[in-house]
């Protein structure tokens, strides 16, 4: 079993900036791709970055290319979500996975935080 704790949502206004982090514990961190998804109110939960249990590939929905970065803590078994230039279209809860599988974590994912709630004020 593996237990997922984010950290880091808030609020901030457009153009700002914030990181979200999710510490990871029960299996290998090496071992597990990781991702960060988010669901705005209304809409389907949607990926927004992931990343294999290297480290060595990473893959971003468009619409935050560029502006967001995803990464590896292996010292503190984290991923870490870096979101530069935020827009108001960002406000979601975002939710840190994990999938023993970087091929298929877009489409599912085993594990799953509680998620953190990000908001963008305009």
């Amino acid at each position: 079993q593996v237990q997922l704790v984010e950290s880091g949502g808030g609020l901030v206004q457009t153009g700002g900036s914030l990181r979200l982090s999710c510490a990871a514990s029960g299996r290998t961190f090496s071992n597990l791709a990781m991702g960060w998804f988010r669901q705005a109110p209304g809409k389907e939960r949607e990926s927004v970055a992931v990343i294999s249990g290297s480290g060595h590939s990473t893959d971003y929905a468009a619409s935050v290319k560029g502006r967001f970065t995803i990464s590896r803590d292996i010292a503190k078994n984290a991923v870490n979500l870096q979101m530069n230039s935020l827009k108001p279209e960002a406000t979601a809860v975002y939710y840190c996975a994990a999938d023993p599988i970087y091929g298929r974590i877009r489409i599912r994912a085993d594990y799953w935080g509680q998620g953190t709630q990000v908001t963008v004020s305009s």
